[in-house]
Order: C-alpha cells, then sequence, then structure tokens
C-alpha cells in the first residue's frame, strides 16, 4: 500500500500534500485482523533514477534457489512447511530457551502484537533460521523477523 493518499509520505524527492488527519484515516483503513495475517510488512522507498539504472552485482539467483531448496527440505523433514505448522508445533520446532521466550515477550507487549502476529513471528523467524541452515531461530532471526512487522509499529504507534 502507499504511505498516503498521494502515494509520497517519506518521499525525499516529491512532497507528501496529505494532512496528518488524512494519512491517520487513510492508514487505519487496513484493519488490524488483516494486518496481522501479513507476515513481511517491509517498506520498498522510491529510488533515484541513477540507482535504478546502477548495474550492482548482486547475488546469484541459483545461490538463493540452492538456499530455498534446502531450507524446504529441512521443513519437510520436520514433517511440515513451516506455514502449515500448528501454534504447538510451531513452537517446539523452534524451541526457544527461556531468556529467548523471555525477550520476545517483552517485544510482543512493548509493540502490542496479538497472538496471530506472535506466530507468523515465529514462522519468519523459523523460515531465516532455515535458510542459514541453523538448527533453530536464534535472538537475531527473531529481531530480523520482527523487523519485517513495519505497519505493525507504524499504525500501532510501537
Amino acid at each position: 500500500m502507499n504511505p498516503c493518499p498521494c502515494g509520497h509520505l517519506g518521499d525525499p524527492r516529491q512532497r507528501c500534500q496529505c494532512t496528518a488527519t488524512q494519512i491517520q484515516r487513510y492508514q487505519a483503513r487496513l484493519s488490524g485482523p488483516l494486518l496481522d495475517r501479513i507476515d513481511l510488512q517491509v517498506e520498498v522507498p522510491a529510488l533515484p533514477p541513477e540507482q535504478l539504472t546502477a548495474q550492482t552485482e548482486g547475488e546469484p539467483s541459483h545461490a538463493v534457489r540452492q538456499r530455498v531448496v534446502a531450507a524446504r527440505e529441512r521443513q519437510m523433514a520436520r514433517g511440515a512447511l513451516n506455514s502449515e505448522l500448528g501454534g504447538k508445533a510451531l513452537e517446539a520446532a523452534c524451541a526457544l530457551d527461556d531468556r529467548e521466550r523471555a525477550w520476545l515477550a517483552g517485544v510482543l507487549e512493548k509493540l502490542k502484537l496479538s497472538a496471530r502476529a506472535y506466530h507468523r513471528v515465529l514462522r519468519v523467524a523459523l523460515t531465516l533460521a532455515d535458510l542459514e541452515d541453523a538448527p533453530k531461530p536464534t535472538q537475531p532471526h527473531l529481531i530480523e523477523a520482527i523487523g519485517y512487522r513495519q505497519l505493525d509499529r507504524l499504525l500501532k504507534g510501537g
């Protein structure tokens, strides 16, 4: 979605014409229950033309594909894809220790995340661990997964 009705909020090249009330009303159209169902919520800023046309070397597609195939195989070895794991099976696969669990509970409270969002964070963290061939998610995976919940923080004021 755009950040505001005119689409220019936060764009360094073009000034937003919307009032604070218009922006708040626009962003409030996205309900909490719907937002909870979106796993990855990231801002994609407008890029300047010179950055769009620059030829930079990224990770080759075949390397990414190999990591994804290996992660999927790890998930199937666990018995199900991460997206198919129920609450108890998901928590068992994540196997968070007491310190990680307490830290995550504090973050959930601060960001006012729902139980559904909590499970989404766990699924994303588990997938990140799978992509790195890690046996279970660690705090850095949890931090990255929470980082992908930008709309939660924006719309809930966290």
